[in-house]
């Protein structure tokens, strides 16, 4: 099976059903006040770059990169639970990664639970390293932080 991904319209029906799919697991997971999931009307932002990841023609997963001012935060990077393990979570970071350098950004950075520890080893195997709190963000157990810098 193939993964692909490409840009696409965080409102449309595909990319609401992944990201409904991701505010549900993290509001089972973490109180409201840590949880910074985004609706996709504000993923539908000029500054935002959304994705999706398909296997065929299924989309299983999705991303966004957040252009802030020196860095690229990566938001709601999500890939379907029956999904997991087909590699759309690397493709989705490294497709933003293009962005980000196409940009000439110098840094990625992002925010993610500590018990997300699948998400947490794909982060730090594509090169991400744990960081201190960045942007609004606030220093709390139940966040944990990353950043890849990016370089030339």
């Amino acid at each position: 099976m193939t993964v692909t991904v490409r840009r696409a319209d965080p409102l449309g029906p595909e990319a609401r059903a992944l990201l409904g799919a991701s505010a549900a697991m993290m509001a089972d997971r973490y109180p409201a006040e840590v949880n910074y999931s985004m609706a996709p009307e504000d993923l539908d932002d000029p500054a935002i770059r959304f994705v999706l990841a398909f296997a065929d023609d299924t989309a299983i997963g999705c991303a966004a990169l957040a252009t802030r001012a020196g860095y690229g935060e990566i938001k709601s990077m999500f890939v379907a639970p029956e999904a997991r393990g087909l590699g759309a979570g690397a493709a989705l970071l490294r497709t933003l990664e293009g962005f980000a350098r196409e940009d000439g950004l110098p840094a990625l950075r992002l925010e993610t639970g500590p018990d997300l520890t699948s998400a947490c080893a794909l982060y730090e195997r594509e090169g991400f390293a744990t960081r201190g709190p960045f942007g609004d963000y606030l220093d709390d157990p139940l966040s944990r932080f990353y950043e890849k810098p990016l370089g030339a």
